[in-house]
């Protein structure tokens, strides 16, 4: 089994004027496509692996041969962390933050404006390319972190829920040095209906 460039679940003028065509031209199909290959690559070396799921090679990163660990990590990461960013985004304005991801904002991390704060930090402060997050914690509490390069939460056990690509391909065209412009917009592009679908599914993993 080889990994696959997913589709996008939209066009790419879709999240206009937030992030614009071009741009996702460009993400999708050259950069989140190299991650692919360049995974599918490395794991040719241990066909053995071939069959794992992205998810389970990155949660047991242990088990992956030295030779190609990093790049699995490097690459796996990044095939794994931009299928879920597609997944979680949606055109501007149309996405009411309710639910399951609301109750527990609320009850967890202080509220709206306080997560929106502390993740719009926790990706305005990572220093080069890198990726900001709000997870799910090993008891199922979340929390808001973030991650260098393409590592994934799932390397320090942690779930990741919604991520935002803070690397400069994935906004430079439209805000170029601007990185905060473009962290506000994106709270009006996030897919809460998503998100509220993989909170519930990973709790009920966890049993909570």
């Amino acid at each position: 089994m080889t990994f696959k460039l997913p589709e996008l679940p939209y066009g790419f003028d879709f999240l206009e004027p937030v992030i614009d065509a071009k741009t996702m031209e460009i993400h999708h199909d050259k950069h989140h496509a190299a991650y692919v290959n360049n995974l599918n690559a490395a794991l040719e070396k241990h066909p053995e692996f071939e069959a794992n799921c992205i998810c389970g090679l990155l949660k047991n990163i242990d088990s992956v041969p030295a030779d190609i660990r990093q790049a699995v990590i490097n690459n796996g990461g990044g095939h794994h962390n931009h299928s879920l960013f597609w997944q979680s985004l949606t055109k501007a304005d149309s996405s009411e933050f309710a639910g399951l991801v609301k109750e527990k904002v609320e009850a967890e991390l202080g509220g709206y404006e306080e997560f929106v704060k502390s993740f719009s930090a926790a990706a305005a402060t990572r220093f080069g390319s890198g990726w900001a997050w709000l997870a799910l914690d090993k008891e199922g509490k979340l929390v808001v972190t973030s991650t260098a390069n393409q590592d994934s939460p799932y390397l320090t056990g942690l779930t990741p829920i919604l991520g935002l690509d803070v690397w400069e391909h994935a906004y430079y065209l439209n805000y170029q040095n601007r990185r905060p412009d473009y962290i506000k917009e994106f709270f009006r592009v996030v897919n809460w209906d998503f998100v509220n679908e993989r909170l519930a599914k990973h709790l009920e993993k966890l049993g909570k």
